[in-house]
Parts: C-alpha cells; structure tokens; sequence
C-alpha cells in the first residue's frame, strides 16, 4: 500500500465498513440491517482488493454478500410476522458498556502495538497462483473434499 490512491481507498473503504456495520446494529428495520450487512461485506470486499487478495474479495462477494444475504432475507421473509423490532430490555445498558469496552480495548491495542510492516509485494495474481495450487501440489486433498 505505497500508492496514496490505495491508501484514500483503504481508508474510505474501512469508513464504508464501519459505518454500515454500525447500521446493522442501531437500525430498528430488520431488511434495512440487512441492506447495511450488504454493503458492510462489500466494503471487506473492497478491503481484500486494497489488499491485492482479488480471489478472497471475490469469494466474500459471491458467499457473503451473495448467498448469505439472501439467506437472512429469507428467513426474515418467512418468520411469521408479529412485532419485528427490537424490543426494549434492561440489558441495553451493560451491552452498550460492554461493547464500548471491547470497542476502546481494541483501539488501544491497534494504536499501542508496533506493527511489523512486510517487505515483500502481494501477488500479481493470486486467483492463478491459487487454482495452480489447488490443481498441482493440493490436488488430492481438493479432489477429495469435492
């Protein structure tokens, strides 16, 4: 990630990520959660290319944002309707403390951590250097989880 363009877009997209996953947990509406659970997997997605790991970007697309997705829309779909929303509850407080916790832990170990930074390059093509993989030196163990 030398490139300043990669960076803007790591972090726009990181931004992307964080506020949409923050969508899924504050909206009321189950089909708006997860619409922002969409776009919260494409912007992981978008992450990996940041991140020159297109296979991986790809298979989040196709399983998350895609299969899974879907998935969530149907059993919202057809659980039979009553009161969708959230209801209120006395845990509200200690989850939000809790979460706030875990929230100011994790910062405080990303920004306190030094950080090893990699010398070597990503892959040109990873999807290719997979599949030659999968098809030359893992192909019995490929072959027979298929």
């Amino acid at each position: 990630m030398d490139d300043t363009g990669t960076v803007v877009a790591f972090y726009m997209l990181s931004a992307l990520t964080i506020v949409s996953a923050l969508g899924v947990v504050v909206v009321r509406n189950l089909i708006h959660a997860v619409v922002f659970l969409i776009l919260s997997f494409v912007g992981v997605a978008g992450l990996y290319i940041t991140l020159s790991a297109d296979f991986v970007a790809v298979t989040q697309v196709l399983i998350y944002a895609g299969a899974v997705s879907v998935l969530i829309l149907f059993a919202i779909v057809l659980t039979p309707t009553g009161d969708r929303g959230n209801q209120e509850t006395f845990l509200r407080l200690p989850a939000l403390l809790l979460a706030l916790l875990v929230a100011f832990t994790l910062g405080y170990v990303a920004i306190d951590t030094d950080w090893a930074i990699s010398d070597r390059e990503g892959f040109e093509q990873t999807a290719s250097t997979i599949g030659e993989a999968l098809l030359d030196k893992y192909v019995l163990p490929s072959s027979s989880i298929t």
